[in-house]
């Protein structure tokens, strides 16, 4: 069931989104880490999260497991120290998913540039999301199959006229480099939130047909094609990593200065670094982002930047309903 409505007197929303670099190099590594309860990367990621203290935090590069195991341990270890969240999501997304063809064109085959988005295992650097309040799963949409091509007005990578990697990559190719996802919570004070979140490929590591820079611009792309077609009058936050910014480094920003000016969507962290990436090339970039639609109030909002847990800072926001 959704719930639309608000009560006249409501507590701030506190959302937060957190690449967290928490990825391990195999599966069930990160589980490990996180039982063992003396890594020093997992103890920093959560003393940040903590700190954050967020009713709705989305967390990125956090790998993925069939039964969630990792995730439970993850959220079950915060909730020992003082932070609760017990309603979790995740999904499979594209990371890992090998697709048993060639998509990167290099000749080999099983790759990790193979997968339908650049994992050396399934589930590797996923995406989650920790909640205080419960989470709508029926109401759930999952665009990670959305095939690259089937993406209005794309920009997939043509080679002598031909789509890059050949006709059956073509056809096969997903966008999501992990995943697009809407995923409603029914909060107390504020009725149901849409949490619209992805993490985009970053837009270097490929050759001149630049596919990981075309690819980077269409999962930005694939919001604003969302926004025209959506109906729903729901308050909801776009956040994420897009691997872009507007100004600074590599790629093709134009789709990421769209969302940062349109008309549904409010920027409250403009021209804000939030990753420390090697100096000086690429040197600091925003990467991360988090806005809310125009229908909230944003009455606070921050950054967290633990070196010891991520080059990524924490970004978060206190949300308010606008009067009608």
């Amino acid at each position: 069931m959704v719930f639309a409505g608000a009560p006249l007197w409501a507590e701030p929303l506190r959302i937060a989104t957190f690449h967290t670099d928490a990825s391990r190099k195999g599966p069930g590594l990160l589980l490990r880490d996180i039982l063992r309860g003396d890594d020093p990367q997992i103890t920093a990621v959560q003393d940040t999260i903590i700190q954050a203290d967020a009713d709705i935090i989305v967390v990125q590069d956090f790998d993925f497991d069939l039964r969630a195991t990792a995730l439970n341990a993850f959220a079950d270890t915060l909730a020992a120290r003082g932070l609760s969240y017990p309603h979790r999501f995740t999904r499979p997304t594209n990371a890992g998913r090998q697709s048993g063809l060639d998509l990167n064109a290099d000749g080999r085959l099983g790759d990790a540039d193979d997968a339908q988005g650049y994992g050396r295992f399934y589930g590797a650097g996923g995406m989650a999301i920790l909640s205080r309040f419960p989470i709508v799963g029926n109401e759930v949409e999952d665009y990670t199959a959305l095939l690259w091509r089937d993406l209005p007005d794309n920009i997939y990578p043509q080679v002598d006229g031909a789509p890059f990697g050949g006709a059956q990559v073509h056809a096969a190719q997903r966008l999501s480099s992990k995943g697009h996802w809407i995923v409603p919570v029914a909060t107390p004070d504020h009725g149901t939130v849409r949490v619209m979140t992805f993490h985009a490929a970053p837009p270097v590591f490929d050759g001149a047909e630049d596919r990981n820079g075309r690819r980077n611009h269409d999962e930005a792309a694939f919001w604003l094609d969302y926004l025209a077609r959506a109906d729903s009058a729901l308050p909801f936050v776009l956040l994420g990593v897009a691997n872009m910014d507007p100004d600074r480094g590599q790629g093709r920003p134009e789709a990421i200065r769209a969302l940062l000016t349109h008309p549904q969507l409010q920027d409250p962290f403009p021209d804000t670094p939030t990753a420390d990436f090697d100096d000086p090339d690429p040197g600091d970039l925003r990467v991360d982002y988090l806005l809310p639609s125009s229908d909230w109030k944003v009455e606070n909002f921050g950054t967290i930047r633990t070196p010891s847990a991520s080059r990524h800072d924490l970004l978060w926001a206190d949300l308010e309903r606008r009067d009608p």
